[in-house]
């Protein structure tokens, strides 16, 4: 058990200074941003480097952080045969919010028709656009995409980065050390140990993050402009639109059947998401919401695979943003789509949604890679969106980001693998709970296999 200290009595502690909270230190570094932006474009433009260099430090950590926190939650269960069920009614639900979102995403786009009376012709389009991003399309094959999730080796997962192989690796890794007894002991102790010091260098690291937040933000705005929206204002509505319906309708609802509120849930990882909008990137928060999601009550084992699982396969934001831009084309183009067509290229956006990093950029990637086997829809037509992609890839990671978290919750309660009275707890305090479990995450000691329980925050 951990030991008692000062932080885990019951006598109030002193609030923090609002200066020190981080939600406030990156709100101050999109703010500074967007004037540097907007009053300094050449000069924002050329911050570039500083969320770039954010967002890199903190993706070399991703599958460390990702293999020692599925390896310790696998070794942690008391029935690992329960992890076959998990995966799949992850899948399930991963899928059932897919097709949600790309219906959601249909309905505005066809509802609002932000293309309709544009009158583009497919000639006058720059297809080296599309070409460009062409090379970085994920295979749409549904053997391929299987072949990709296999590294070429080992450590070949950990250099390349990617969640899927090395959630892969790790669930092998896991089973293994359950099988082996006393005998893997030493390498289960190793492998936490090592998960406490990558929380702690991950912790050095989002000290960084609103300046990463300003970087990003100021060249976003200084290379693009934020009169540039003007001319598509009424796609980025729409796009906005749908997301926020799809929040509020379909996972407002998913949260609200299992006993808590969605609001709570914004609330509670608002730093992260604070974070997520600052660089239109999900991946620099995911070892930091895998902390907050055991410090709510998950068990690591559950909570530990869903989540990374949830980057590849429940990009929400991105399912809305493929049928919403697929049909924008189609409307600014003039190009009338039948309702079979529609059908075919939904189902084609259920695999191609599938499997992109939660990274800058990688909506845009599978929209090219949807387009690409959809002979009835000019691949050109991304021109037109190249401008203001950036604006709407923070509402893409966004969505996919606070569904992962609330579908994280949701299978974990379906697990019986959730504390709900921590739960309750943690999201009607804010989290203020969880600052202390963040703050504490290096003096906790490593226990022994034979003693280790499934793991709950201590408060």
């Amino acid at each position: 058990m951990r030991p008692q200290t000062g932080t885990d009595t019951l006598t109030p502690s002193k609030p923090k200074a609002i200066y020190k909270a981080l939600y406030f230190q990156v709100v101050v570094g999109l703010t500074l941003g967007i004037l540097a932006g907007h009053f300094w474009p050449d000069f924002g433009a050329g911050l570039k480097p500083l969320g770039d260099g954010f967002v890199k430090l903190v993706k070399m950590m991703i599958a460390p952080v990702v293999f020692c926190t599925i390896v310790s939650g696998i070794t942690s269960l008391n029935d690992t045969r329960e992890i076959g069920k998990t995966l799949v009614k992850s899948m399930a639900l991963f899928y059932a919010l897919t097709a949600a979102a790309l219906l959601i995403g249909l309905a505005a786009v066809m509802i609002i028709e932000p293309g309709v009376g544009m009158h583009v012709s497919p000639t006058s389009l720059d297809p080296a656009v599309a070409a460009r991003y062409a090379k970085q399309a994920a295979p749409v094959g549904f053997t391929d995409f299987l072949l990709h999730i296999i590294p070429h080796s080992f450590f070949g997962a950990f250099a390349e980065g990617e969640v899927l192989p090395v959630l892969l690796i790790s669930v092998l890794v896991g089973f293994g050390l359950t099988r082996v007894g006393k005998a893997g002991e030493p390498v289960v102790q190793g492998i936490e140990s090592f998960s406490h010091v990558l929380f702690a260098a991950f912790g050095f690291i989002m000290k960084l993050a609103p300046i990463g937040a300003f970087g990003a933000m100021a060249f976003t705005v200084g290379k693009y402009g934020i009169d540039s929206i003007g001319s598509l204002g009424l796609l980025i509505l729409t796009f906005y639109v749908a997301c926020g319906v799809f929040l509020v309708a379909i996972i407002g609802t998913l949260a609200r059947l299992h006993g808590f509120s969605l609001w709570k849930v914004l609330r509670y990882f608002r730093e992260e998401l604070l974070i997520v909008l600052g660089t239109s990137s999900s991946e620099p928060v995911l070892p930091r919401v895998l902390q907050k999601l055991e410090a709510l009550g998950c068990k690591k084992g559950v909570s530990g695979l869903v989540l990374p699982m949830g980057y590849s396969f429940n990009l929400d934001g991105t399912a809305i943003y493929l049928t919403l831009a697929s049909l924008f084309i189609a409307q600014a183009c003039d190009i009338h789509l039948s309702a079979g067509q529609i059908i075919a290229m939904l189902g084609v956006m259920l695999l191609t949604s599938k499997g992109a990093a939660g990274v800058t950029g990688s909506g845009f990637v599978a929209l090219v890679a949807t387009l690409t086997v959809m002979p009835d829809l000019p691949v050109a037509g991304v021109a037109l969106l190249v401008g203001i992609d950036r604006f709407m890839s923070e509402a893409r990671a966004l969505t996919s980001i606070i569904s992962n978290c609330v579908v994280s919750i949701v299978v974990s309660i379906w697990e019986d693998a959730c504390d709900r009275e921590v739960l309750h707890r943690e999201l009607n305090q804010s989290g203020a709970g969880t600052e202390r479990v963040l703050e504490g995450m290096n003096d906790i000691p490593v226990m022994p296999l034979t003693a280790r329980v499934p793991a709950h925050p201590s408060h």
